[in-house]
């Protein structure tokens, strides 16, 4: 955390001496008094919070959806290889496409609203947490599945205590993939679809400070997405890792 603070200063510190030499206009590279002013202003008013409030809503059901997906499936596979075989050439054939790809068809399906935001998201969150459980769950030394069988630990048991903990690097690193590729993809619904649901989230805020150029509220936006992103990876990810893969010996 201390390098990350180290590196966010020289960042900042580039970048007033970059506006201070006047090589780019300040309507385009505002310095960082204006974005700090902008940003307490939209804070002081609500409307960033409401709008990133809303994001967090939007984003938190799609993720949730995911992983109850993506765990389903996986449990499937394990039970059927016939399943396992429709799981991998799903994940060959739909995780490589984009969310945005698919949003004429998502517009066609569910319209621009809410749902059509958190179906985006799901589909950016469900491959990459499916492939890599699923290659975690493959890693798996086969001693640990014989032990199980040995003490009588089948089913349901099974998943939850042996293939979980057993897989958990693999898990975290899928969560955090699935979390920027959900954020990538909610901001991008957001601007292209605006006010979804009668709400905009903290992508619309961000469209709409660009209509009108309000540059540093565009930044300010930006920073606010950082911060968040900063937020769950030192208080989610780091913590879940301490608790788990640290904790349990399984990293160097």
């Amino acid at each position: 955390m201390k390098n990350k603070a180290i590196w966010f200063m020289m960042i900042l510190i580039t970048w007033q001496l970059i506006y201070y030499t006047g090589v780019f206009d300040p309507l385009i590279f505002p310095s960082l008094g204006q974005i700090l002013q902008a940003l307490k202003e939209s804070v002081t008013s609500g409307n960033i919070i409401n709008e990133l409030l809303y994001s967090i809503e939007l984003i938190s059901l799609g993720m949730i959806l995911g992983i109850a997906f993506s765990a389903v499936m996986v449990i499937l596979s394990l039970k059927s290889a016939i399943f396992e075989s429709f799981v991998d050439a799903m994940i060959s054939i739909i995780h490589p496409l984009p969310g945005i790809a698919l949003l004429p068809l998502v517009i066609l399906w569910f319209g621009t609203g809410s749902k059509s935001v958190i179906f985006i998201i799901f589909h950016s969150v469900l491959w990459p947490l499916l492939l890599n459980l699923k290659t975690g769950i493959k890693s798996i030394p086969g001693i640990y599945g014989e032990t199980a069988q040995l003490i009588g630990v089948a089913g349901i048991d099974k998943f939850k205590d042996i293939y979980i903990p057993a897989s958990m690097p693999y898990i975290i690193a899928g969560l955090k993939i699935s979390w920027a590729r959900a954020w990538r993809a909610l901001i991008s619904a957001e601007m292209i679809f605006g006010a979804a649901g009668g709400k905009g989230g903290i992508g619309w805020y961000i469209f709409k400070q660009r209509v009108f150029m309000d540059t540093p509220g565009m930044f300010a936006g930006l920073i606010v997405i950082i911060v968040m992103g900063v937020i769950v990876e030192e208080l989610l990810f780091t913590v879940l890792e301490k608790q788990t893969i640290r904790k349990w010996g399984m990293s160097k």
